[in-house]
């Protein structure tokens, strides 16, 4: 309150942004208001219009913002022992129309993201990776959340890290974050982005 910047990019965001950003090994780290959100800007960010592979076994937010970015859902089973995608299963799936895969990560559990990014890059696809479940997890020494294109998380206070509601949205590529800083902050420009 005694700075009167309480919304906007505001100092404390600035702070956890960038706490969260060391804490997981990215290079680009945006909050945002809701793990919903952060999916559709993922997509809007990398412009995708098409099928979009992913899983039914999700909180029914992760469909709905394919819907709503005008993108197809196209569902793959998961495996019985971690409840993940298959990734044995996706290829089938890819088509002419197949743009990015969305893998949801379960219960704290990785997907099989060596895997499922060999398969993005045979058939040049996006990856995205529904990280809710997922914060603080490692997988090889590495934050699971440092995987893929972009990886996104849920604050919502279901969540084992939570900010009461929320949500962020991280990747290591530059031209990628700087569409997702503008979209976020309706073009206006605070700082280097």
């Amino acid at each position: 309150w005694e700075n009167r910047w309480v919304t906007n990019n505001g100092q404390f965001v600035q702070e956890l942004e960038e706490k969260i950003k060391d804490y997981l090994g990215v290079k680009h780290f945006f909050y945002c208001t809701n793990g919903t959100v952060v999916l559709q800007l993922a997509m809007k960010a990398m412009q995708l219009k098409g099928e979009i592979i992913t899983t039914p076994y999700s909180y029914v937010a992760t469909v709905n913002s394919i819907i709503w970015e005008e993108c197809t859902p196209v569902f793959v089973d998961i495996k019985p022992d971690d409840c993940c995608i298959d990734p044995m299963k996706i290829e089938e799936k890819i088509n002419k129309n197949t743009v990015a895969i969305m893998a949801t990560h379960v219960y704290g559990l990785p997907c099989d993201v060596e895997a499922i990014s060999s398969l993005g890059i045979k058939h040049n696809l996006k990856v995205i990776y529904d990280g809710a479940h997922a914060f603080g997890t490692k997988l090889n020494g590495k934050q699971l959340l440092s995987y893929g294109d972009i990886s996104t998380v849920s604050f919502h206070a279901t969540k084992i890290f939570h900010t009461i509601e929320g949500g962020g949205i991280c990747t290591n590529d530059d031209e990628l974050a700087k569409r997702i800083y503008l979209f976020r902050q309706f073009g206006h420009i605070y700082d280097d982005y």
